[in-house]
C-alpha cells in the first residue's frame, strides 16, 4: 500500500476502475460486475474508482454492492465531482456518451462549492456508504476558473473536515493537471491516456511536479482505450479507430514483448507503474476474466532486455522507463 501525497489514504498499486461495470459501449449484467469486483479484491486489489458520470451513476451504484461484504476500514474508493445528475423525462439511451443504460437522468457540469457537495453527497447515497477516502475534481477542462476558484477550495474544505482524506483532479490531459499540481495543495491527480508506452506527454512537467510537489499520480488509460491491451487494425486508441502510424508502433512493440516472453499487457502496466511519482494503476475491466488477467499481468516481471530492444528501435525514449 502506497500513501497518496501526505493524506493518511493508502492504496494499492493496482486498482479497478468501474466505468466498464456501467455497461461502458455494452451491457453488463449485476452478477457480472459483482464478480469483477470479486476477482479483483481475491487478487489484492483494494483501491476502487468510480464516478457519477459512469452509467448515470450506475458504477457507483453496483461497486457499492459489491463492496458491502467487505469490512469499510479494509479498501479505498475514489469517486468524482463535477457533474451532478439531474432527472430527465427525455426518454432515449445514454449511448452518445458511452453508456447502454436508459437515460433516466441528464449531466450537469457544476463546479461550484455548493455543486460538489451535492454531487459528493448523491455519490455516497449510491454507494451506500457513510465517506469516500478520495475525491476528485473531474475532467473541468472547459471549466477551470471555476474549477480553481470555487471547486478545488470546496474539496480543500471537506478535507479539513475530516469529511474525505484525500483530494485532487482527474484529466485526460496534462497542462491543467500540471497546474493543480504546483497551484494547489492536491494529494494526487489522476491523469488518463498520457503515461503510457504510446503517449509519454505527462513525463515532460507533470510527473517531475508531482515528484518535486510530493503529490502522487494515478495513472488511468494504460492501454489508450485498447491499442494496447490487444493490437489489431480494429482496436480503439483514445476511444477512437487507431491512426496507421499509432497501430504500427503498437504492432511493433508488441513483437518485441513476443521476443521477450511476455505480453504488450504486462508491458503496459509495467511502464505505468515505473516512475516513482505513480502512486497506482488504474485499469478498467467488465469481467472477472479481465480482472484477474489484469492483476496476472500486473505482477508479471518484464526483462530490462525488453526495455533496451524498445530503445534500441526507437519505440521508446532512451530514458523511459523511469
Amino acid at each position: 500500500m502506497t500513501a497518496l501525497g501526505r493524506s493518511p489514504v493508502q492504496v494499492t498499486g493496482l486498482a479497478l476502475g468501474t466505468a466498464p461495470l456501467a455497461n461502458l459501449y455494452t451491457e453488463v449484467s449485476e452478477e457480472q460486475a459483482h464478480d469483477t469486483v470479486a476477482a479483483a479484491w481475491r487478487h489484492g486489489v483494494r483501491y476502487f474508482d468510480t464516478a457519477p458520470h459512469y452509467g448515470l451513476g450506475l458504477a457507483e451504484r453496483r461497486l457499492g454492492a459489491a463492496l458491502r461484504e467487505h469490512p469499510r476500514s479494509a479498501y479505498t474508493v475514489s469517486t468524482k465531482v463535477g457533474r451532478l445528475l439531474e432527472p430527465s423525462a427525455a426518454g432515449g439511451d445514454d449511448l452518445a456518451d458511452g453508456f447502454a443504460v436508459p437515460a433516466t437522468h441528464r449531466r450537469v457540469w457544476d463546479f461550484s462549492a455548493d455543486g460538489v457537495r451535492r454531487s459528493l453527497d448523491a455519490s455516497l447515497e449510491r454507494l451506500g456508504l457513510d465517506r469516500v477516502d478520495v475525491v476528485y475534481l473531474h475532467d473541468p477542462d472547459d471549466h477551470a476558473e471555476q474549477a480553481f476558484r470555487e471547486g478545488y477550495p470546496a474539496l480543500e474544505r471537506l478535507r479539513s473536515e475530516g469529511v474525505v482524506g484525500a483530494i485532487g483532479a482527474g484529466m485526460n490531459q496534462t497542462g491543467m493537471l500540471t497546474r493543480f499540481v504546483r497551484e494547489t495543495d492536491v494529494d494526487v491527480v489522476l491523469c488518463a491516456g498520457r503515461h503510457t508506452l504510446l503517449d509519454q506527454r505527462a513525463a515532460a512537467a507533470l510527473l517531475p511536479a508531482a515528484l518535486e510537489r510530493g503529490v502522487s499520480v494515478v495513472i488511468g488509460g494504460a492501454f489508450n482505450s485498447g491499442l494496447l491491451a490487444d493490437p489489431r487494425p480494429s482496436a480503439t486508441y483514445d476511444y477512437a479507430p487507431a491512426p496507421p502510424e499509432v497501430l504500427d508502433r503498437a504492432l511493433r512493440m508488441n513483437a518485441v514483448a513476443g521476443r521477450h516472453g511476455i505480453t504488450l499487457r504486462a508491458a503496459a502496466l509495467a511502464f505505468c507503474a515505473a516512475h516513482p511519482a505513480v502512486a497506482s494503476v488504474l485499469v478498467g475491466a467488465r469481467s472477472a476474466a479481465e480482472a484477474e488477467d489484469c492483476a496476472e499481468q500486473f505482477a508479471a516481471p518484464v526483462p530490462e532486455a525488453f526495455w533496451q530492444e524498445l530503445r534500441d528501435t526507437g519505440l521508446l525514449h532512451a530514458d523511459e522507463p523511469s
